[in-house]
């Protein structure tokens, strides 16, 4: 069985966040770009999703236990998981290697050939905390493969699925191609928006074995960085 899910217009005023689904075991929300995934160890105070989602669910008697399944960039959109238990995180995670990840990446220039895999290994620097690419002892394994969408004067539209899930795997890999994601200042230039997008997020389900499918829209502002 495979259930479906999108974005439903449940929006908290706190939560700045749709809910695109939610049972007695996971949550899932299309996070706004610029908001924390969960706190930041420099930036104890800032609001993170997994903040104002706990607290837009708990009840006066009833306080919410939320655990990030996993995270994605504060300046990244898009589908973002929670589990209701310490249980049921590390049971998604066990199966972590069969998810499926699709993102949205605008990039500048267009890439050739239009279609391709990335398999350079990377390792992050926690000193200036940037990922380096290509080989070294410290450097895991890291496959990212791109199609191309569409393509507008110097910008191109990437369709990007991860087979791993390094820490800033498909911006440092498609900075190495030689096309940095729109707006990225660590591994390309500064912009008003970074032009990177979580699509879409399969999962099973451990509990129930159905196969679960996030899906959270392109939103305008990321759209906009196509004209």
């Amino acid at each position: 069985m495979v259930v479906e899910a999108s974005a439903r217009g449940v929006t908290s005023m706190r939560l700045q966040a749709d809910i695109l689904y939610e049972d007695r075991d996971l949550i899932a929300i299309n996070k706004p770009a610029g908001m924390l995934s969960v706190r930041s160890p420099q930036e104890k105070a800032e609001p993170h999703a997994l903040g104002l989602l706990r607290d837009h669910l708990s009840r006066r008697h009833k306080p919410m236990k939320l655990w990030p399944v996993h995270r994605i960039d504060r300046d990244t959109s898009g589908v973002l998981l929670f589990a209701t238990s310490r249980e049921m995180r590390e049971a998604v995670m066990k199966g972590w290697k069969s998810a499926e990840k699709i993102y949205l990446a605008i990039v500048e220039g267009c890439p050739k050939p239009a279609r391709g895999t990335i398999d350079q290994p990377l390792r992050l620097d926690p000193e200036i905390y940037q990922v380096h690419v290509g080989s070294h002892p410290d450097a895991k394994r890291a496959i990212t493969h791109f199609t191309t969408e569409r393509s507008v004067a110097h910008r191109t539209l990437l369709r990007v699925e991860l087979e791993t899930g390094r820490q800033h795997q498909i911006r440092a890999h498609l900075a190495w191609l030689g096309h940095p994601v729109i707006g990225d200042q660590r591994y390309g230039t500064a912009g008003t928006r970074m032009g990177l997008h979580a699509l879409r997020l399969s999962i099973t389900n451990p509990a129930t074995n159905n196969r679960l499918i996030f899906e959270a829209p392109a939103p305008a502002d990321f759209l906009l960085l196509m004209r």
